[in-house]
């Protein structure tokens, strides 16, 4: 009988513990942002994943009513605005802005101090754009199929350019050399716009691009193809690369993550302004300049996306013996 009374009073005493903490957590997501929250993003301001963050961060400051401070830490493919994020306090103060580079990284790097799928806690993810495989104006292949018989007709007689060893870039170009057969020499820069300052002059042929809307707009680049699985409405003209090769698909996106362990209430209630964010038309617009769509979602789509990356860029890594600068 004793055993069966200390058994209820055990029980009991869980559920009024647990009746503490729900109100308890209630108060934390409800008073989350109660100071300004640093969004850092691993890039030098002006690209892609800084003006994303800069769009998030303003509609975030609007409906939290606390600055969301854009913290520009640039350097080791953006393992350095990584690692920040990773190791600092997870309280929802410290957030990241991120592209595809962490999720290769995972396989790119072998002497990490952070395993960046474990160490994260995803969030959601904001756009998604394609690249564009793109020639100089003069370049003879006006098509894809040109393109492949030009190039298996001159192996290795074509630079292919990038933004980086190991970047999104180089790696969209390493899978349509894997799926074509066609071999070209990979010319890595440090950034696009060197890149494609070189691609319209002709000092090398072709180049996954983003952000070339512009460009192809005035005519300085002629689009082969985007890279994503259906056409882009800022590009409609422009085939799919999946029209010619089926499963090719390649998007550059970005997202925002936190440090594991960030309470789900944070979490959840950041997850939730984002997607309302995404929702307002003013944003809706200046993401379609951009070439991009708005993406949203909850977590653990966020959470699929970051593995599915992971494994499909690891494989071309390995295939290609990929080796960071």
């Amino acid at each position: 009988m004793a055993s069966h009374i200390g058994r209820r009073k055990f029980f009991a005493t869980l559920g009024g513990a647990a009746a503490l903490l729900a109100p308890a957590c209630i108060a934390r997501a409800q008073s989350y942002p109660s100071r300004p929250v640093h969004l850092l993003v691993g890039y030098p301001p002006g690209g892609t994943s800084d003006v994303v963050a800069r769009l998030i961060g303003q509609q975030l400051s609007e409906r939290f009513g606390q600055p969301f401070v854009i913290e520009n830490r640039s350097g080791a493919g953006t393992n350095i605005a990584t690692e920040a994020v990773v190791k600092a306090a997870p309280d929802g103060y410290t957030l990241l802005v991120v592209d595809a580079a962490p999720a290769i990284n995972t396989t790119l790097y072998h002497n990490l101090n952070f395993v960046f799928l474990r160490d994260i806690a995803p969030v959601a993810c904001v756009i998604s754009t394609p690249l564009v495989m793109v020639v100089s104006p003069s370049f003879p292949a006006k098509t894809v199929p040109e393109f492949v018989a030009y190039a298996k007709a001159n192996p290795r007689k074509l630079n292919m350019a990038s933004n980086g060893n190991g970047a999104l870039q180089h790696l969209a170009g390493e899978l349509f050399k894997m799926m074509t057969g066609v071999e070209m020499v990979h010319v890595p820069y440090r950034g696009a716009a060197p890149a494609l300052t070189d691609l319209m002059s002709g000092q090398v042929q072709v180049m996954f691009a983003a952000s070339t809307v512009e460009y192809i707009k005035a005519g300085k680049v002629h689009p082969l193809a985007v890279t994503t699985a259906t056409r882009s409405e800022a590009l409609p003209d422009v085939p799919a690369l999946s029209e010619f090769l089926p499963s090719y698909d390649v998007a550059a996106w970005n997202g925002v993550s936190a440090p594991k362990n960030t309470p789900p209430e944070i979490i959840n209630n950041l997850n939730r302004e984002i997607n309302n964010a995404l929702g307002d038309p003013k944003l809706k617009v200046r993401v379609a300049e951009l070439g991009s769509r708005v993406v949203g979602g909850s977590p653990a789509d966020y959470a699929k996306l970051l593995a599915e990356e992971a494994e499909k860029w690891g494989k071309v890594i390995r295939a290609a013996n990929i080796k960071p600068d």
